[in-house]
């Protein structure tokens, strides 16, 4: 790809990352990867938020075009098969979400590229989770606000309701007759989703990570208790079943750790902690690079990643500095030619 124009072999990364962790490959996830998008306004725009996700973003047109026209090219040349998907607001009208303007523009936006390993089976239920309209979402209020219907004042930590560009108390919303479930037991979660006739997501925006992060979900009162009652009634089955899932993923880990240590090796002969890096980097819910997308399918660069962090943090005065105060950018700038040196010696193969 090194003859490819920049922003062709941005968008081959882009897509190329997607395809990884979910089997097919839509334009928003593309635009989200190039970072012409924050996940979060995508979210807030299958929310109905008003206006067309075009708007929001930092380039023309014709560049987006010129984006889906490489993502395209990509996709056909992977094999990739298309499918037009519908994109459905997630209000209760569940009218259908504006791209933009321009009709040409729209359809190839809908058009996602799925990949050729999935069966029939897959892909129809694939197609059937693409064309639902997101859950309907009430957030958790960063701040005091009031409600546009009523004039209530409530309080930061409130629930409310984005509707349009207005946000609503739960009275004005019609939702005030739910009970709140929050999030930690996903059996009773789905099933009491499954119970109530309407069902309410309920999320909190995470300032540091930039995304919203599900704290629960509001249903029926008698919903609740009847997935309550069907949870008690197969406990020990689904603990037996948790057992086996610990230890299958154990397992699981145990071999991605194994694998990840032997590229590791690989690409640094001389490097003497080749396990504990891994096993470090691989911890499942660690939320480190060996758990992302790329590290999990061992990409090079994930794994240089991986072995930098552990040279930061044991062969150079890093956590020091951040102890000290010394900014987290400027530490990183002064150890930068400690890492080089150490990663120059273990690209070496050991005497």
């Amino acid at each position: 790809m090194g003859d490819q124009p920049k922003l062709q072999r941005r968008v081959a990364e882009a897509a190329e990352a997607v395809l990884r962790k979910q089997k097919y490959v839509a334009p928003v996830d593309v635009l989200v990867g190039l970072r012409w998008l924050q996940a979060s306004a995508v979210e807030e725009w299958r929310r109905g938020r008003p206006g067309s996700l075009a708007e929001r973003l930092p380039v023309d047109g014709v560049k987006v075009l010129t984006a889906f026209e490489h993502l395209r090219d990509w996709a056909r040349g992977r094999g990739l098969q298309p499918s037009e998907a519908a994109y459905l607001a997630g209000t209760r009208d569940r009218r259908p979400l504006v791209f933009t303007e321009d009709e040409s523009l729209q359809r190839v936006f809908r058009t996602h590229w799925v990949s050729p390993d999935l069966s029939e089976k897959q892909r129809e239920k694939l197609e059937a989770r693409q064309n639902q309209a997101p859950d309907l979402v009430a957030v958790v209020a960063p701040a005091d606000w009031t409600c546009a219907s009523c004039g209530t004042r409530s309080a930061a930590g409130e629930f409310q309701y984005p509707e349009e560009d207005r946000s609503l108390c739960l009275s004005c919303a019609d939702f005030d007759h739910l009970v709140f479930l929050p999030s930690g037991n996903a059996a009773l979660s789905r099933r009491a989703k499954k119970e109530s006739t309407l069902a309410v997501l309920v999320s909190r925006f995470n300032k540091r990570r930039k995304r919203y992060e599900r704290q629960g979900i509001l249903v029926e009162e008698a919903a609740l208790e009847r997935a309550e009652s069907q949870c008690l009634a197969d406990e020990d089955v689904r603990a037996r079943r948790r057992e086996r899932d610990a230890v299958r993923r154990a397992e699981q880990d145990v071999e991605f750790q194994a694998a990840m240590a032997a590229e590791i090796r690989r690409l640094f002969p001389g490097c003497d902690r080749a396990d504990a890096i891994a096993a470090h980097a691989g911890t499942r819910g660690s939320g480190r690079v060996g758990r992302s997308a790329a590290g999990r399918a061992l990409d090079e660069n994930a794994v240089r990643l991986a072995v930098i962090a552990s040279v930061r943090h044991e062969d150079t005065d890093y956590d020091a500095m951040l102890m000290a105060g010394v900014p987290r950018a400027e530490a990183r700038d002064r150890i930068r030619r400690d890492i080089d040196r150490v990663l120059v010696r273990w690209e070496r193969p050991q005497p």
